[in-house]
């Protein structure tokens, strides 16, 4: 049993690289690869993995923490500041479903 399963959350899969099912998703890979992986590899040699991956997570906790988004759940604020503001609400639901 998956752990999805176990804990009674529902899970639907996607068609790969169909902005008609998958936007959200296929908009932030389009976001990273010109805001992040097309500037890295213009300005940067990588020599390992270790390296390659220090500067993509300093772009996400600046994408996540730091810049404001538009858009249907965070209304101008970090997406890390709407997932905070929702903690209550997740929980109100859980609570409520128990």
């Amino acid at each position: 049993m998956s752990h999805l399963a176990g804990e009674d959350i529902g899970h639907s899969g996607t068609k790969a690289c169909s902005p008609q099912t998958n936007g959200i998703v296929e908009r932030f890979h389009k976001t990273m690869l010109r805001e992040f992986y097309q500037l890295a590899f213009r300005k940067r040699i990588y020599s390992n993995i270790a390296q390659l991956q220090t500067d993509p997570d300093v772009w996400m906790a600046s994408y996540n923490e730091q810049r404001s988004h538009q858009g249907r759940w965070c209304y101008g604020k970090t997406p890390m500041q709407t997932f905070i503001d929702s903690k209550p609400i997740a929980r109100g639901k859980m609570l409520n479903a128990a």
